[in-house]
């Protein structure tokens, strides 16, 4: 006969083996999910480009963003992390990424989203190299699942130019 130290010990053995399996189901389920996200990013207005004491350029913009990030979402999401990014080449880096603004979306329910803003964040080059500079802006997302491994993905938006002068 078992004692019961032995039929506990079955039953939480088994419990956590249908627990690990749902949580693979859960994990696994969201290969199936093609998202079809989209996003705008477009500046309204360069407040402000100026060179610093210490020679760095920095740059204030009106931002207007919108997004539809509902696709992101199933029922195995926990919170999507989403920013936006100046991305741009100088002769010392094939990429810089500079952050302008992040959010983190809690719920399907907020995943569709106008937002007026200037940057959160200091668009700051170390030198002076953002004179006439051509630079894209990218949305990025992290979808934080509730189990299982994080997905990230962007869109690119091409064609930004800063002015050939301070301002």
């Amino acid at each position: 006969m078992h004692s019961f130290g032995h039929r506990a010990n079955a039953v939480a053995t088994f419990g956590v083996t249908i627990l690990a399996a749902m949580c693979f189901a859960a994990s696994f389920s969201d290969n199936f999910n093609t998202p079809t996200p989209t996003a705008s990013v477009k500046i309204l207005n360069i407040n402000w480009f100026q060179k610093e004491a210490n020679g760095n350029d920095e740059v204030s913009m009106t931002l207007n963003i919108s997004a539809d990030l509902s696709s992101l979402f199933t029922w195995n999401t926990k919170q999507v992390f989403v920013f936006v990014a100046a991305e741009y080449e100088t002769p010392q880096n094939a990429l810089n990424q500079v952050s302008l603004w992040d959010g983190i979306i809690p719920a399907k329910e907020h995943a569709k989203f106008l937002i007026h803003t200037t940057n959160k964040y200091r668009f700051i080059d170390q030198g002076s190299n953002l004179k006439g500079k051509e630079f894209n802006l990218t949305m990025h997302w992290h979808i934080m699942p509730k189990t299982g491994k994080m997905f990230a993905d962007k869109i690119v938006m091409t064609g930004y130019r800063l002015p050939e002068q301070y301002r």
